[in-house]
């Protein structure tokens, strides 16, 4: 009876969590679409983790923060880093510059197709019929989406498409990987290290690639939105997303990610100006749909 209570009184915390990390990762496309803006794509995949790791230094004092102890474990860490913190944040502000966010959206959507994909691929099993099923629907409505062409597609370029379903199928791979280092030193933890990492690898980079770049001439609202990104998406959000999931349950949190497309084609429509076509509502559909499918299997 007390366990139920407790249990009650800690679930409108734990959506409220999932609610504010949906709402910071459905902004994505569109904050990023701000930033690519006035701000070298490539640089401002860079600049993601760079400045996020910057912000979370600090919290090693305040949070324990734990460490792999051998040498598979670190391996499991930077593939997740590599994949999740530079993989996919290049490949998505190239993306975005060449297609609508909108558009950038639904294929981010796809995420958790390829996560079970991969998934299924590193614990050599077959998936369900409901699983294959679901993913099938999800991927046609990709291909979908990619292929169309109306006059509400507006900016939305194959090149630019294919380039965020890339930075899709990283991140899906980022995901499984980082799972594996999560079973050993926790999700906070895998975090951390996968920003510092990712940080460390991307800065003498970063350095020379921008070595050209004026600072004092980038956009403010471009300088906004990459802090936006770095720290409201990269370390508010997951910090929120795992806590919730801690505290609500993966099977009652999971599901609110569905409305994370519905998010981010407001925001566009809304910050943007696009335009919500049949075409893309038709893709929303199929795409979540074959993802509702895919979770059940």
């Amino acid at each position: 009876m007390q366990a139920a209570a407790k249990q009650s009184s800690v679930l409108p915390g734990a959506y409220a969590a999932a609610a504010l990390t949906v709402l910071l990762w459905g902004a994505n496309p569109a904050i990023t679409k701000l930033a690519v803006a006035g701000i070298d794509p490539v640089l401002v995949g860079m600049l993601r983790p760079v400045v996020a790791a910057i912000f979370l230094l600090p919290c090693i004092v305040f949070v324990p923060i734990r460490m792999p102890v051998d040498t598979s474990g670190w391996g499991w860490l930077v593939l997740s880093s590599v994949a999740g913190f530079i993989g996919f944040t290049i490949l998505f502000s190239m993306g975005v510059q060449q297609t609508s966010a909108a558009h950038a959206a639904l294929i981010n959507a796809g995420i958790p197709v390829f996560s079970g994909l991969f998934g299924a691929i590193s614990e050599r099993r077959i998936p369900g019929r409901a699983w294959l099923f679901g993913m099938g629907v999800a991927l046609f409505g990709e291909v979908f989406l990619i292929s169309f062409r109306d006059a509400g597609a507006g900016e939305a370029t194959v090149s630019g498409d294919l380039l965020c379903l890339g930075a899709s199928v990283s991140a899906g791979f980022g995901y499984v990987v980082g799972a594996r280092a999560a079973a050993r030193i926790g999700s906070l933890s895998v975090t951390f290290w996968g920003i510092c990492i990712a940080a460390v690898m991307v800065f003498p980079v970063m350095l020379f690639y921008g070595a050209d770049t004026d600072l004092t001439a980038l956009p403010a609202v471009s300088v906004y939105a990459v802090l936006y990104l770095a720290i409201g998406a990269s370390v508010i959000g997951y910090i929120a997303w795992y806590w919730a999931l801690d505290r609500g349950g993966i099977v009652r949190i999971a599901p609110v990610q569905f409305a994370m497309p519905v998010v981010s084609l407001i925001l566009a429509v809304v910050l943007l100006g696009e335009t919500l076509t049949l075409p893309l509502i038709a893709s929303t559909v199929i795409i979540v749909s074959g993802i509702v499918f895919a979770r059940k299997g």
